[in-house]
């Protein structure tokens, strides 16, 4: 797709701004000065989630909330987000502070999905909802393909909560053990504990969410070994 992503020319996935100047904030990290993307960052999370969710609801008429809420949260989480800016080659054009080009910052996945929300954000403020519908929706077909039908696989700490409610036993205890990083690329260390079972297990990410369900999957994956 390198072809159709050019931030000097204002071109994005197939889409040409009448104001290129949003294109090229939308890819400026806070790290690089003002003008940057965080506040296109802030806008472009919710139309996003919006755009998905109106989706699956007209191509899911049969699924449930539960289904409806799991693919939609499939589709709009850091990792996912991360891989379309990945096929965009959004990246190498991204504008970084010094300290971010040395670290890999064009390749850490909290930047490229922060990145992309600020381009659907540009998109918006460009030329208005349906033109931004028009220009997403087409970026995330391959997930849609793959969630077809509503099939949508339970996150780790949904399926150890239900795991533990179906057999009355207590909820586990998520404790935040500590956060380092920059304020924009902070990494979250995460632990879940299973009081009663003496079970416990760590994980790490981008978010505390995401640590958190690291560190659920790691219990679970404990409980299955101790059957």
């Amino acid at each position: 797709m390198a072809t159709e992503f050019d931030r000097q020319q204002g071109r994005f996935a197939g889409y040409v701004f009448r104001d290129p100047g949003l294109l090229t904030q939308a890819l400026t990290h806070r790290s690089a000065g003002a003008p940057h993307n965080e506040r296109l960052e802030f806008l472009g999370d919710a139309i996003l989630g919006a755009l998905i969710a109106e989706a699956l609801f007209a191509r899911w008429p049969s699924a449930d909330e539960g289904t409806l809420t799991r693919a939609r949260a499939e589709l709009v989480r850091e990792s996912s987000l991360a891989a379309v800016a990945r096929e965009l080659e959004l990246g190498p054009r991204l504008v970084l502070g010094a300290g971010e080009l040395k670290s890999g910052g064009h390749r850490r996945d909290s930047i490229l999905s922060d990145a992309l929300e600020a381009v659907i954000a540009a998109v918006y403020l460009d030329a208005g909802l349906d033109a931004c519908r028009d220009v997403v929706l087409p970026l995330f077909e391959k997930t849609f393909v793959a969630l077809a039908g509503g099939r949508v696989a339970k996150d780790a700490k949904t399926r150890l909560q239900e795991w533990l409610q179906g057999r009355q036993k207590a909820l586990p205890v998520y404790e935040l053990l500590s956060e380092s990083g920059e304020e924009h690329a902070k990494t979250f260390h995460v632990r879940c504990a299973l009081v009663e079972a003496g079970i416990a297990a760590e994980g790490q990410g981008s978010s505390r969410r995401a640590a958190e369900q690291q560190a659920a999957e790691a219990v679970i994956g404990q409980l299955e070994t101790a059957r």
